[in-house]
């Protein structure tokens, strides 16, 4: 079974009841697929067995040597990508290319008369795999500022997918990114189930009524957790209601609990730190009506 936990912003907890739906498994497979910000691996310490380069596109580079300065690729790029620059005489003018605006449309490859601009591979995302005490972690970091972040969750997915085939795992659990954007469209897509996170807040509210229209696409079993529901029971109860309304299942809620913050900076689940504890008693609820 392949369960999709996410969430409208980040900060609810999506991950800490990430890492306790893995950890109520004893062959899991865990694929970390916030690209901008893994995290998981910093509470599950995993031992590395795998870290490969990864290329999810092309950027333009332009060859000096060949380069007359015309500047007909800076004046057709839309993107201000091509930047001009002075040589050390303060005189003479040449063209690089800023990385992080390139959207390797390769427009400049096509207009320059020289052959002087070429695409390149765009690299230095990194993929890393590993084991850990409850099975298998899969994890990415996205090169800071690079594009194709969709892409690089369904190369995080399509591995942890190869793993757990390989290794018989029952479960794969999907910490998603933030928000409703690209990355969390490709974390939701071929998953049994989703999970969103929420908390007793309007923005809380907001953000599962945006979630539910994106993960209604994508998964036929959505679920609900609302986690600290006790500092706002009112706003709790009105998320309550949308749930009902909408016929989403409402499987835990979660009590404001400190463990949650004591378990994290002793690199442990909540049912690993503080099994007895109000909040760990309802995440077990959620575990088991998600049957890991």
């Amino acid at each position: 079974m392949e369960i999709a936990v996410i969430s409208g912003k980040g900060g609810t907890g999506k991950s800490s009841i990430s890492a306790v739906l893995a950890s109520a498994s004893e062959n899991v497979v865990v694929a970390d697929c916030d690209v901008d910000a893994a995290d998981m691996y910093l509470l599950f310490d995993p031992e590395l067995k795998g870290k490969e380069n990864i290329s999810l596109g092309k950027y333009a580079v332009i060859d000096d040597c060949k380069c007359t300065r015309c500047g007909k690729c800076k004046s057709f790029c839309r993107f201000d990508a091509i930047v001009p620059v002075k040589k050390n005489d303060g005189k003479n003018l040449s063209f690089n290319v800023d990385r992080l605006s390139c959207e390797g449309c390769g427009l400049c490859t096509m207009v320059c008369e020289e052959n002087a601009v070429s695409m390149v591979p765009s690299d230095g995302n990194i993929l890393y795999s590993g084991k850990f005490r409850y099975g298998h972690i899969v994890y990415g970091r996205l090169f800071p500022g690079g594009g194709n972040s969709g892409k690089f969750v369904d190369i995080i997915k399509t591995r942890a997918r190869k793993i757990a085939k390989e290794e018989g795992a029952g479960h794969i659990i999907l910490d998603g990114p933030p928000g409703i954007g690209c990355p969390v469209m490709s974390t939701l897509g071929g998953a049994d189930a989703a999970v969103i996170v929420t908390e007793p807040t309007i923005s809380g509210l907001s953000d599962i009524m945006r979630l539910f229209k994106v993960a209604k696409c994508y998964v036929d079993c959505l679920y609900v957790i609302i986690n600290k529901y006790d500092l706002n029971p009112v706003m709790a109860e009105g998320i309550e209601s949308f749930c009902n309304k909408n016929g989403i299942p409402v499987i835990a809620k979660i009590p404001f609990d400190k463990a949650f913050v004591e378990a994290m900076i002793e690199r442990k689940t909540l049912l690993e730190y503080a099994p007895s504890s109000l909040a760990a008693k309802g995440l077990r609820k959620a575990v088991e009506f998600l049957r890991l």
